[in-house]
């Protein structure tokens, strides 16, 4: 996995910049009722959902941790760690706490997804990374705000903090004045592949994508 990433624009040897370390959350524990199978296991050019987004976190990230459901198992996940929330029913915000409290001391910032958006761009991602600004950075593709986003440590203790019936958007929006928000020219940043429709449109998309 990448040790570090660089960020900041100025590059080696200038002020704006120095190097991260970061942890890539995956969240994989949602129950898939309008697509009727796991998301996770969505096989898009060649590969599953998951192991795309374990793919292009572990190019960005020192750590990447899978948040998993009880009842559901996925195949091998090379380096990426695997924990179970216990009770994926309560929300995607107590799943992405589990990811969070598992985090190691040494990754200064966290990248986090909901598996659905497994399609962006290896490219996307890296632009991201690169650009984060130590507080919070997100993806904008025109006008619209997307995954994956990335959040400081302060932020993540925030994440934790809220109570399982809130939603990690409290703590974007307090926050928004602060990010760095990152126009990128990936539409599916912002496209939650979330039934089957959505699905077969994706799949539909690939003759013309070829990244």
């Amino acid at each position: 996995m990448a040790q570090a990433i660089e960020v900041g624009l100025c590059g080696k040897g200038n002020p704006g910049y120095r190097q991260v370390n970061l942890a890539g959350v995956i969240l994989a524990a949602g129950s898939s009722t309008r697509m009727g199978r796991p998301k996770a296991l969505l096989e898009f050019k060649g590969e599953t959902f998951l192991h795309r987004l374990i793919g292009h976190f572990t190019s960005v990230c020192s750590e990447v941790i899978v948040v998993g459901r009880p009842d559901l198992q996925f195949p091998a996940l090379g380096n990426a760690k695997l924990i179970v929330n216990p009770e994926p029913d309560r929300g995607m915000l107590s799943s992405l706490q589990c990811g969070l409290s598992t985090v190691s001391l040494q990754s200064e910032a966290v990248i986090f997804a909901p598996v659905d958006y497994a399609p962006v761009r290896r490219q996307t991602v890296l632009e991201i990374a690169e650009s984060f600004n130590g507080v919070l950075t997100l993806p904008v593709f025109e006008g619209r705000r997307g995954h994956p986003c990335i959040v400081s440590r302060q932020l993540m203790q925030e994440l934790l903090a809220l109570s399982v019936d809130e939603s990690a958007k409290t703590v974007i929006h307090t926050h928004l004045h602060e990010a760095r928000l990152v126009p990128v020219t990936d539409s599916r940043t912002v496209e939650d592949v979330d039934d089957p429709e959505a699905y077969q449109q994706l799949l539909a998309s690939v003759a013309h994508d070829q990244n």
